[in-house]
């Protein structure tokens, strides 16, 4: 007599599982997230267990001193911000998740990626389980793809895309998106927490096994974080974060995780007409439309990883026509915009209380380290006192509860930024002040295709002067220099 198979219900969100459904997870505290489903066999789960296994054959231990590195060049992509995300290309055998919101252009951008691969190292899988070849083709005659050694597949069985690696024995696989994966081993609807896991585990283990490269496109939820169970993003080598606003052409790539380089760091794209394109200075981007002589501006220097970028923090201090003041922040912490208004009131006498503030970082940017705060301070100060900040003037430090202005990390870097852009004054915390800083010969904008070495003309010369470095202990002292 056949066995009746178990039923389960499994938190969507967290994995829990119950026997019977649940209106909220205790876990997690979710709700209506339990889905029914199929409890897998425990005797086939441990047939097939055996081979999960990374080691080879015998899967023994073996002993550290015996063990030998194979070095394995990264594989480039063909687009620089692409390779400096992924911490200077792809690793062979590393699998890579992609997150974002729809229409973003995750598969735009790893289709360009796709399409240099194939040129230059041979047959690349593209599977997708949202478009079919045609849409594929359509998009792929937009970007220019030509006849790149490119195989598409529509399919959205697990199954058949691991014997399509197989039989073409591709040098890179992307799946798009791993949401629509599903295994006929489970009973369960495609983006179910078992369907995304299984996919996930056995395409991990195709690229370890094949030394294959393998991209997993990742659906988000409505905050922004990647759907499905969080053991999706431990399993996976490298997490990026495709972010960007639909009414700014420039896109942001951020890696979340990455076993193979540094983690947060970014790269800038901007979006056209034939794809999307590399941005090799994004400070020039983000500061190409700032106003001048206008009250409520000032310039922060941030630091993206290894990348330090230049952003314009707008503030706008208006009295309040309602009973409660409104406190709106885009591009920043809203709890840390309250922190600094608190500080602002208390520790530099500014009457906050009834007006309405508004800060917006600048063409879609989004900046969330504490080196930031002193340039938050400073627009919402000079919106305030209506007096305009010098526009060769940028800032960065952070903000204690004291009102002090404390030390950061990679001044050197933030400093090198500003200088290269042409600003000449740098306000900066004391703490991070350094006579070797200080006596660096900083290169502008204009000077940096020529080398390190090399000396400039007289006009270059007159161009990078010196920037003036001026180190503040504390809010106030910060305001009195910027609005005097």
């Amino acid at each position: 007599m056949a066995r009746r198979p178990s039923i389960v219900f499994v938190c969507q969100e967290c994995g829990a599982q119950s026997p019977k459904w649940l209106g909220r997870c205790a876990d997690c505290g979710a709700w209506n997230s339990f889905v029914e489903e199929r409890a897998p066999d425990p005797q086939a789960s441990a047939a097939a267990a055996h081979r999960y296994s990374l080691a080879g054959a015998t899967g023994s231990a073996r002993l550290y001193s015996d063990i030998e590195i194979e070095q394995h060049a990264r594989l480039t992509t063909g687009i620089d911000e692409f390779d400096r995300v992924l911490g200077g290309g792809i690793v062979p055998g590393s699998l890579v998740l992609l997150g974002g919101e729809p229409g973003i252009g995750k598969s735009t951008l790893l289709l360009q990626a796709a399409a240099n691969l194939a040129r230059s190292l041979g047959p690349v899988l593209y599977s997708s389980g949202e478009e079919s070849e045609h849409q594929i083709k359509s998009r792929g005659e937009r970007l220019a793809v030509g006849r790149a050694p490119l195989y598409l597949l529509a399919e959205t069985c697990l199954e058949r895309i691991l014997e399509e690696m197989a039989r073409i024995r591709p040098a890179l696989v992307i799946v798009d998106s791993v949401q629509t994966v599903f295994s006929l081993k489970f009973q369960s609807a495609p983006g179910s927490i078992g369907q995304v896991r299984e996919a996930a585990t056995q395409l991990l283990f195709a690229a370890k096994g094949q030394n294959v490269p393998t991209f997993l496109v990742g659906h988000v939820t409505k905050d922004g974080s990647l759907a499905g169970p969080k053991a999706l993003e431990h399993v996976v080598d490298t997490v990026l974060y495709f972010e960007g606003e639909r009414h700014h052409s420039h896109r942001v790539v951020r890696a979340v995780k990455n076993r193979f380089g540094a983690v947060s760091e970014l790269g800038v794209f901007e979006m056209t007409a034939a794809g999307l394109r590399a941005v090799p200075n994004p400070s020039k981007l983000f500061l190409a439309e700032r106003p001048a002589n206008a009250p409520g501006s000032a310039v922060l220097c941030s630091v993206e990883g290894s990348r330090p970028i230049l952003v314009e923090v707008q503030a706008l201090v208006s009295s309040s026509t309602f009973g409660n003041a409104r406190r709106m922040a885009s591009g920043i912490d809203q709890q840390r915009l309250a922190l600094l208004l608190a500080v602002l009131e208390k520790r530099a006498g500014l009457n906050l209380v009834g007006d309405d503030v508004f800060v917006n970082i600048a063409g879609g940017m989004t900046v969330d380290e504490p080196a930031s705060d002193l340039g938050v301070v400073a627009a919402i100060a000079s919106s305030v006192r209506n007096r305009v900040i010098p526009a060769s003037t940028a800032m960065f430090g952070e903000v204690g509860l004291a009102g002090e202005v404390r030390g950061i990390t990679q001044a050197s870097l933030r400093v090198r930024e500003a200088a290269q852009m042409g600003f000449s004054r740098c306000i900066m915390p004391e703490a991070n002040l350094d006579p070797a800083l200080e006596r660096e010969p900083f290169r502008r904008a204009e000077d940096r295709d020529r080398p390190v070495g090399a000396a400039p003309d007289d006009a270059a010369l007159h161009r990078a002067g010196a920037c003036e470095l001026i180190g503040v202990r504390t809010v106030g002292e910060a305001l009195d220099f910027l609005m005097s």
